[in-house]
């Protein structure tokens, strides 16, 4: 009977991902490749560690290196840009700096994984605080989710490099048993882990049109902020954007023509919250009178910019107190009384 080792059976699950993206045309390119990238390092480790392929043990560090890369990366193209510039060429140098490593300085290979592990993790966690949720190219009706996801994944990186310095703590005492194995299950649990988040529906994004302008300016005046919000509730209302389940803060920024930053920090000051709570307010309200007026759930939900019960049922009670069938029988239970 053929037995798979883990990091095999993880590197066939993350390949089948891999192609179920790439046939669905759907998924990011940096997020495919770091679907790739992770199936490649789970096949390497079940090459090394269980087939006594040691030929290949050299490149299991340079292509680990490529993980935390191709995770900020795919980070920045959702949430910063849709298309990379020039100067975030240089991350893809970290892989031939732990190649000069494995090369010419093998002493310090481990503590250049674990700082570059930990480093990306880190920053995407100060990037996600930072930006309070606000996502340039990510639809606004997935909320808090897509936080939620990109900071289990920088926490997935950081586990990732926790795993190693056990690893390498194992080997000085002499165990290297104990080190194939914490390096087969953390690594697989990690990478798995990494691969089905990026699958995410609530983190694809939108990069059908190019890049909205944006400047530098960090601070605006009160009545500049003002202005925004003004301008802004004026579109909402006009034209009613909110109604689009695609919508973007970088449509908004090109529809208003303004730089995304200055919208995103007009909305942080003047309400408190971040785009997407702003928007879907604007939906939830649209959601409750239709319901009112005797409109079922369902196409409720469809006709006020939601593509997915379970982001309109979790805005919906976190805007209204109640979920879209309690405020339903509400209003039934008005209209006999």
């Amino acid at each position: 009977m053929l037995v798979l080792p883990v990091p095999m059976i993880v590197a066939l699950v993350l390949g089948f991902l891999f192609v179920r993206a790439l046939v669905g045309q759907k998924t990011p390119k940096m997020l495919m490749a770091l679907l790739l990238a992770a199936a490649a390092q789970s096949f390497l480790v079940g090459l090394v560690q269980y087939y006594g392929i040691d030929g290949l043990r050299w490149l299991q560090p340079i292509t680990a290196s490529a993980i935390p890369v191709m995770a900020w990366m795919a980070f920045v193209e959702a949430s910063l840009r849709a298309r990379l510039q020039r100067g975030d060429l240089l991350h893809f140098s970290m892989p031939a700096l732990v190649a000069f490593c494995v090369f010419f300085l093998p002493v310090v290979i481990d503590a250049v994984l674990c700082s570059l592990f930990v480093g990306y993790g880190s920053a995407i966690l100060v990037m996600l605080r930072r930006q309070r949720g606000d996502f340039a190219h990510m639809r606004l009706t997935s909320g808090q989710i897509p936080t939620l996801v990109w900071r289990f994944i920088a926490i997935a990186l950081i586990i990732s490099a926790i795993s190693d310095l056990l690893i390498l703590l194992a080997k000085i005492d002499g165990n290297d048993e104990i080190a194939g194995v914490v390096l087969s299950v953390t690594s697989s649990i990690a990478l798995l882990t990494i691969g089905f988040l990026s699958l995410s529906p609530d983190i694809a994004i939108d990069v059908a049109l190019k890049d909205p302008v944006d400047d530098s300016q960090a601070v605006l005046s009160s009545e500049q902020c003002q202005a925004i919000m003004n301008e802004l509730n004026a579109l909402q209302t006009q034209e009613r954007l909110y109604l689009d389940p695609d919508l973007t803060l970088a449509r908004i920024s090109r529809r208003m023509g303004r730089p995304l930053k200055q919208i995103s920090m007009a909305i942080n000051t003047t309400t408190g919250e971040n785009v997407s709570r702003y928007i879907n307010k604007y939906r939830i309200d649209h959601a409750c009178r239709m319901l009112d007026a005797g409109e079922n759930v369902t196409n409720t939900m469809l006709e006020s910019g939601f593509n997915t019960k379970s982001n309109f049922n979790r805005e919906f009670l976190r805007i209204t107190g109640k979920t879209p069938s309690q405020w339903q029988q509400k209003t039934i239970i008005s209209r006999e009384i």
